[in-house]
């Protein structure tokens, strides 16, 4: 029966319930695209190419693992952990010599994958289709073969696959320039090859076998070993037959599915990305959205408190209401749901292609949709409608039916004391959490709570609006008296209905607070960066590379003429299972072009055999200079190094320094990011002695941070993105709940008009209160903001110095208030438009 009823409900109020279908609709939608993102990075599919051929792959292990053993009531509890490494681990070669002669084994195809750019026209190669090298013997993996010219046999050969053959407009016989992990180097295109399958997310360049193992720079290894069966024989069978002889080593045997992360290492890593990225999207969006919600469904219940206090006092018990509310929610809900589900789906597919056309995922993991972010969304909704219901309507339900009538016509002068209360307890866990804030000292730890903290603030405005919308009507008494009728009208209605108002300065806080936070909070972190990296750079020039890098001759050219040259390579290394940001610097001459401000030690004992720490890492590891540190280079190499030094500049270059030569010999790309140049020279000779690598920019310091700006606006539209969605929700429900709170006052604007107030006095004054909420909600939000991004300012840069670029912050509270000005200003001229007599004398 209670089912029946809120049905007739939901059909005879549908205006009174389309405000929180709207916010459950976009809430269902916000949740089913993060968690196609999550499943994406959960169970995306990463389809191998180059190894299309091979059905067995063997590779090095992409991870670092612990186990830890723990003893505890006479139990033994083993736990293990694995984090991959940044970059390619290396096989052994003479492992391929264990496969070959295995039952069932035609042929043993090791191959060798480094880098290698054509140095041609920028359109030849696509920023989807990465080059790579590999020696001629490996073709069979995929397989490609020559539909012109002939294999690579000298040095100086190469063959290019079909596609890049055509848009570079290459023939056997031409000639192509190829920067890869040495010099930059001119082949004789000796053929152009096809493949057998689709291979269209990468660049294949083939070399002969001599030349392919001195550009991949690791003699004695592979990067892996594909096993070609027998035809006809069964593929599990020699599966289980190379596990066998690989039996004792680390090498990992891959197959079907498996293939593809051996092959592309970045879809790999790219998973653990979009999996944070999608869980932390989805948990703001879920906190918003339920924060969202509940105001809008209070603000309903609101609307209707006479009919339910009318229900009350004939005889209605609090189970019945409280079970009509709730089914009425589940109705929404559902619909809103479903409806916000369907929306999500290519509201995900957009936010993945979004993230690949700005290369924060590879194209390579595909994007993976199934049935249960569309459960998970209805769910959520569903019980975000319910929970909001029940929430909303304890007042109503739990007061006498007489005190409920009074209170339809009048608000309460005092709110709940339990409302109060559980506002300042999140006041309290507000303020601990910003407490929190300062103390973490790494951008993963600290970024989730910096956006929690957010939400929880908003959440204690929330239950605190009353009495801050009654505070606010107080301190702004004078200026809107003096503002004529229309301002102490408003005033009155600030005062007198401090609880509609409030659900009005809730989503406008949320936005005002959200949108300078994270407008905010990666200017701060990029700028202490940028600032230390300035103040650290000792150089007259800086070398950087349009390409892939700095080759390691032209350094070598300017230091045969004196000049001090220092490479920088960067990496990301590994100490235990915590992963730090790294760089390698040629320790000679180091002082001259380079100052990271060290506090302990000396820069000068920095060998191949010592590291330099930053203050973070160095109170993070209890180091100081003389201990010993055991690590896990990019490559899975375990090494143990003396602490030299210890510097505070760690934001502007990394938390680790090792030499030069150590870094480069375990990395994909050993050439230098950057190098720094002290010399006596102008910068046109500079150029001028660089003009055989055509590639390399010679750069003022300026110009470099200026390069420095570029990436860090780049990484800036990354977590824009990311948050995107959350503020436009935000902003959604801001309209939403104005438009409700302004379209429910339809009899007051009558009575109002009845009494001798013009149509523009009424519009004046609803001016009027929209500019009194902004006010409150933009001091609010501001101050929220300040105080997080404060927080967060200290604990990572180490000064409370927030970036905050006035121009921007203006933005946003402009945006704020023409929002809140077309919420209010639409609806009103719509409840306007009707005579005031039918409206005064209609049935309620």
């Amino acid at each position: 029966m209670m089912l029946r009823y809120a049905l007739k409900a939901v059909r005879a109020r549908k205006g009174g319930f389309l405000g929180a279908f709207v916010a459950l609709m976009c809430a269902a939608a916000l949740i089913t695209a993060c968690g196609t993102l999550l499943e994406t990075g959960l169970r995306g599919t990463i389809r191998t190419e180059r190894y299309a051929a091979a059905p067995i792959v063997v590779s090095a292990d992409q991870n670092v693992h612990r186990t830890t053993v723990k003893h505890k009531k006479g139990k033994t509890k083993v736990k293990h952990k694995a984090k991959p490494i940044a970059e390619r681990a290396w096989l052994a070669d003479d492992l391929a010599t264990r496969l070959r002669g295995l039952p069932g084994v035609r042929r043993v195809v090791p191959e060798l994958t480094f880098l290698a750019q054509p140095l041609t026209a920028a359109s030849a190669v696509e920023k989807d289709r990465p080059a790579y090298g590999h020696a001629w013997d490996s073709a069979a993996l995929t397989p490609y073969r020559l539909t012109a010219g002939r294999a690579p046999e000298s040095d100086t050969d190469l063959v290019v696959d079909r596609h890049f053959a055509e848009r570079a407009h290459l023939k056997p016989g031409d000639r192509l320039t190829v920067q890869s992990t040495r010099s930059p180097r001119t082949y004789r295109v000796t053929g152009i090859a096809a493949p057998a399958s689709d291979v269209s997310h990468q660049t294949s360049l083939f070399f002969s076998t001599a030349e392919a193992t001195r550009l991949a720079a690791h003699p004695g290894q592979v990067s892996a070993i594909g096993v070609l069966p027998e035809n006809g024989a069964d593929v599990r069978t020699v599966e289980r037959a190379v596990t066998e002889a690989l039996n004792g080593t680390t090498a990992q045997i891959a197959s079907g599915d498996e293939r593809g992360p051996v092959e592309f290492l970045d879809a790999a890593a790219a998973r653990i990305r979009l999996v944070s990225m999608g869980g932390a999207m989805g948990g703001t969006s879920l906190l918003v959205a339920v924060l969202v919600v509940v105001g809008t469904f209070a603000l309903s219940v609101q609307q209707r408190h006479r009919e339910l206090a009318l229900l009350r006092a004939i005889a209605a018990t609090q189970g019945q209401i409280r079970t009509l509310l709730g089914r009425e929610a589940l109705i929404v809900g559902a619909a809103a749901g479903v409806g916000g589900a369907i929306v999500g789906l290519p509201l995900g597919s957009w936010l993945y292609d979004r993230f690949v056309a700005l290369g924060a995922v590879p194209s390579t993991l595909q994007h993976t949709v199934s049935v249960f972010p569309l459960f998970a969304a209805v769910g959520a909704t569903l019980f975000g409608a319910w929970a909001a219901a029940r929430i909303s309507s304890r007042r109503v339900v739990r007061i006498p039916p007489a005190e409920a009538l009074a209170e339809a016509r009048v608000e309460r002068t005092r709110p709940a004391w339990g409302r109060t209360l559980a506002g300042l307890v999140l006041l309290a866990g507000g303020a601990v959490l910003v407490a929190v804030l300062s103390r973490l000292r790494t951008e993963p730890a600290s970024t989730p709570v910096t956006f929690l903290a957010v939400v929880v603030l908003a959440t204690a405005v929330s239950l605190l609006g009353p009495l801050l919308v009654r505070a606010a009507a107080a301190g702004l008494a004078g200026p809107l008296r003096l503002s004529g009728p229309a301002g102490r009208l408003a005033r009155a209605n600030l005062r007198g209905y401090a609880a509609r108002m409030a659900s009005v300065v809730t989503p406008l806080t949320l936005l005002v607070g959200m949108t300078c936070t994270v407008l905010f909070v990666q200017p701060t972190l990029g700028n202490a960066a940028r600032a230390q990296a300035r103040e650290g750079v000792h150089a007259d020039y800086v070398l950087a590379a349009q390409g892939p890098g700095v080759p390691t001759a032209a350094a070598r050219a300017l230091r045969t003429r004196h000049d001090i040259v220092t490479e920088v390579v960067r990496t990301t290394v590994r100490v235990g299972l915590d992963k730090y940001a790294a760089q390698g610097v040629t320790p000679a001459g180091l002082s001259r072009t380079w100052d990271p401000d060290v506090t302990a030690g000396t820069l000068d004992d920095l060998d191949s055999g010592t590291v330099a720490v930053s203050e973070l890492a160095a109170d993070q590891l209890h180091l100081k200079p003389g201990d010993t540190l055991r690590l896990t280079l990019g490559d899975g190499t375990p090494v143990r190094l003396t602490v030299a030094a210890v510097y505070t500049r760690g934001l502007g270059f990394g938390d680790l320094t090792f030499a030069h030569d150590l870094v480069a010999r375990h990395v994909d790309n050993p050439l230098a990011a950057s190098v720094l140049v002290r010399t006596a020279r102008t910068q046109t000779q500079l150029a001028t002695m660089l003009r055989e690598f055509p590639a390399v920019r010679v750069l003022a310091p300026a110009e470099a941070d200026s390069l420095r700006i570029e990436r860090q606006q780049a990484n800036a539209e990354v977590n824009l993105l990311a948050m995107g969605l959350v503020l436009a929700f935000t902003a959604i429900a801001v309209v939403n709940t104005l438009a409700m709170s302004v379209s429910e006052r339809v009899r007051e604007f009558a009575m109002l008009r009845l009494a001798g107030a013009t149509r523009r006095q009424v519009l004046r004054m609803l001016r009027t209160e929209a500019l009194s909420v902004l006010l409150l909600a933009t001091a609010l939000g501001s101050g929220i903001a300040l105080a997080v991004l404060t927080a967060f300012s200290v604990g990572m840069t180490g000064s409370a110095a927030p970036a905050v670029t006035p121009l921007v912050y203006l933005t946003v509270v402009a945006v704020a208030g023409l929002l809140a000005l077309v919420a209010t200003a639409l609806p009103g001229r719509v409840a306007l438009r009707t005579r005031p007599v039918l409206v005064a004398t209609a049935k309620e």
